[in-house]
């Protein structure tokens, strides 16, 4: 979910929710591929302090996520925000809002403040939509290089074409109806 209007700034300064995320089909990926996904909360006063990891959980499932059909909510107050996977009683993000405000919970010094003056959940006190993103590898981290049998590096300037040269290697692997 992203914020209807950048009001702290631009990302991650006005907040952004991932409710889901997951890499998908490799069965053999130590990162979690299709039994395992992550929610997260990105956050910070500028792109490279983005203080996400104090706000994420993985959740991994008994079997494939594509066996079924599986809810993927988001329950957000403004004292406390929780993803969850197919009941409310089965939490796998929980960040309390009220205890501390974020600038403090990032432990950030000597610099502006996007959210001063602000309520403690800021920026996660504002309209947020939801989008829905299909992303396949990519070269920004989320897929670390000599991880998951990545046939590509994250500074090769043709990733994807690497990537669909190297379908005889992954191809084979995608078995999982969610795929198909």
């Amino acid at each position: 979910m992203l914020p209807t209007y950048n009001a702290y700034g631009n990302w991650p300064a006005s907040g952004e929710i991932d409710i889901m995320e997951s890499r998908g089909n490799g069965a053999d990926c130590s990162l979690g591929g299709h039994d395992t996904f992550g929610s997260t909360l990105h956050w910070g006063p500028n792109w490279d302090q983005d203080r996400y990891d104090l706000t994420h959980a993985d959740y991994k499932h008994t079997s494939s996520l594509a066996d079924e059909m599986h809810i993927y909510g988001l329950l957000w107050t403004p004292e406390r925000l929780q993803t969850y996977i197919d009941s409310p009683s089965n939490i796998v993000l929980d960040v309390n809002m009220s205890d501390k405000d974020f600038f403090t919970k990032g432990g950030w010094a000597n610099q502006d403040n996007p959210w001063v003056n602000e309520s403690t959940n800021a920026p996660f006190n504002q309209d947020f939509y939801l989008i829905l993103n299909v992303a396949v590898g990519g070269t920004g981290g989320y897929f670390p290089d000599g991880s998951c049998n990545k046939p590509w590096t994250n500074s090769d300037a043709h990733a994807s074409n690497t990537f669909y040269n190297s379908k005889d290697s992954w191809y084979p692997g995608w078995n999982y109806p969610a795929t198909h």
